[in-house]
């Protein structure tokens, strides 16, 4: 009798640990906040060869820390053009030179750089440092002039391990998950989410973690 008892309990505790319901370790457990992934760093990505993942929604700015080069989202958190959707991107991101017939004056963009690089509390104010950039690419959809898809983005700015995660690697992603929406291998809102959750994570294939 004492062998059948001890039997069930171990057998009840065993069924516990594994229900996942906020058991630590039970399977389906999640993690409270998202991490970078810490391990062997990435090798670099050539120009023109970036990585494209396929997330399929923005990463949650509360839970992931941001890298280098990734901007804040409280201040900027992307924005899209109405006007570029999946049904029209034959008409629109997708035709050559498009992006020029929506692309703000210098005139806007410059002005609202110097009051961003305040803002953001840069260290080094000197606008020639910076690109105001869309966070959302106009190629991918951004909204040209929404002040919450642009951001005074270093020109220069590396990873602890030295990759770039400057303008021009950014500029890279862009291209490449460009070509994958204008080819039909991705969806423009996986694109768009991509680009717009954590885009050096994207770029380098640095892990967030559930």
């Amino acid at each position: 009798m004492k062998q059948r008892i001890a039997l069930a309990l171990v057998t009840a505790i065993i069924a516990a640990g594994c229900s996942g319901s906020g058991v630590q370790g039970g399977v389906g457990t999640t993690a409270s906040a998202a991490t970078v992934d810490t391990g062997a760093p990435a090798a670099p990505v050539p120009a023109g060869s970036a990585p494209v993942a396929t997330v399929g929604a923005p990463a949650t700015p509360a839970a992931v820390p941001r890298l280098p080069g990734e901007p804040d989202p409280s201040l900027t958190p992307g924005a899209v053009n109405p006007d570029v959707t999946q049904a029209t991107i034959g008409s629109t991101i997708c035709v050559s030179g498009w992006t020029k017939t929506v692309r703000p004056p210098v005139t806007y963009t410059n002005k609202l750089k110097v009051g961003q690089i305040a803002e953001y509390g840069y260290a080094d104010a000197d606008p020639r440092l910076y690109e105001e950039d869309h966070l959302i690419a106009l190629e991918l959809g951004g909204s040209p002039t929404d002040p919450a898809n642009l951001w005074p983005e270093p020109w220069s700015i590396t990873l602890p391990d030295g990759r770039d995660a400057g303008a021009h690697a950014k500029d890279r992603l862009e291209n490449s998950l460009h070509r994958a929406v204008c080819s039909g291998s991705m969806t423009l809102a996986a694109a768009q989410a991509e680009i717009r959750g954590s885009w050096v994570h994207a770029y380098y294939g640095i892990a967030l973690e559930p």
